[in-house]
C-alpha cells in the first residue's frame, strides 16, 4: 500500500509540473480596436442618424471583415489618435492621418490609399490667394499637416489652433480669423451650405493618407496592406470616394 502510495503521488506531482511548465497562450483578440476622429466628412462623420460613416469607416470595417474580426470603431480627439495606437489602446487608427516623417516617430504606417490637396477657404471676396497667406490669422485643426505646414511657412501669421472643423469653421464665419486650410475634399463638403465662403483657386501642397499600425506590428501591417493594396487595385476606395463625395 505504501509503495502504491507513493507511486500515485509521484505520478500526480509529474502531471502537476508539466502542467506548470506547458507556456500560456493569450486568447486570440477577435476585436479590432480602431480609433478615428469625426467631423471630417467624407471620410468619418456622423451622418442623419447619428451613425458613424464615411469612406475611412468603409475601409475599416472591410480590414475587420477581411480579417475575421468584430471591428470597434472609438471616436477620439485628432492630436490623440497616434497616442492611442502607440500605447496599445487601439489597434488602428484611420482618420485621414497624412504620413509624415514627424508622425512616423511614433507609429508605423500603411501603404498610401488616398492622395490629398491642402486648400484654403475664405470669405467671398476677401482677397486671400496662396500667395498672400503669411500675416494673416489662419484657423487650422490642431497636428494636421495644415497646423504643421502653416507653423512652418507663415512666420508673420497667427496659426488659430482648434480641435475640431466645427470650431474652425466657426472662427472664418465669426470672423476670428481670415482663413482656413485644410485637406480639399473635406474643405467642399464643409462649406456646403455657406454661401458666403469659397475655396481659393489652386492647391496649396499635397501629401498622402495612410493608416497607423503600432510600431514593430509587422504582421498587422503586412495585413493591412494586403487589404488595402486589392482595395486600391480593384476600384473598391475610388468607389467609396464618389459614394460619399456627392
Amino acid at each position: 500500500m505504501k509503495k502504491r502510495y507513493i507511486v500515485l503521488l509521484l505520478i500526480v506531482m509529474t502531471l502537476f509540473l508539466s502542467a506548470c511548465g506547458k507556456p500560456k497562450v493569450a486568447p486570440e483578440n477577435k476585436k479590432l480596436k480602431i480609433v478615428t476622429t469625426s467631423g471630417f466628412a467624407p471620410y468619418e462623420y456622423y451622418d442623419e442618424n447619428n451613425n458613424l460613416t464615411g469612406i475611412d469607416i468603409d475601409i475599416a470595417n472591410d480590414i475587420a471583415k477581411s480579417m475575421g474580426k468584430e471591428v470597434e470603431i472609438k471616436d477620439v480627439p485628432f492630436d490623440s489618435l497616434l497616442t492611442s495606437v502607440s500605447n496599445g489602446d487601439a489597434d488602428l487608427a484611420i482618420a485621414g492621418l497624412s504620413i509624415t516623417d514627424e508622425r512616423k516617430k511614433t507609429v508605423d504606417f500603411s501603404m498610401v490609399y488616398a492622395i490629398s490637396n491642402q486648400a484654403v477657404i475664405v470669405k467671398k471676396g476677401s482677397g486671400i490667394n496662396l500667395t498672400n497667406l503669411d500675416g494673416k490669422n489662419i484657423s487650422v485643426e490642431i497636428d494636421t499637416t495644415a497646423d504643421t505646414y502653416s507653423t512652418n511657412n507663415y512666420k508673420n501669421a497667427t496659426i488659430v489652433r482648434q480641435k475640431d472643423y466645427a470650431d474652425v469653421l466657426s472662427d472664418l464665419l465669426n470672423g476670428k480669423s481670415d482663413c482656413i486650410i485644410m485637406d480639399l475634399i473635406p474643405a467642399r463638403e464643409l462649406i456646403k451650405g455657406h454661401d458666403d465662403l469659397e475655396i481659393v483657386d489652386g492647391v496649396l501642397f499635397s501629401d498622402t493618407y495612410g493608416i497607423a499600425v503600432r510600431k514593430g506590428n509587422i504582421d498587422l501591417l503586412q495585413q493591412v496592406n494586403k487589404i488595402l493594396g486589392k482595395e486600391v487595385a480593384d476600384g473598391t476606395i475610388e468607389k467609396y470616394t464618389l459614394k460619399y463625395s456627392n
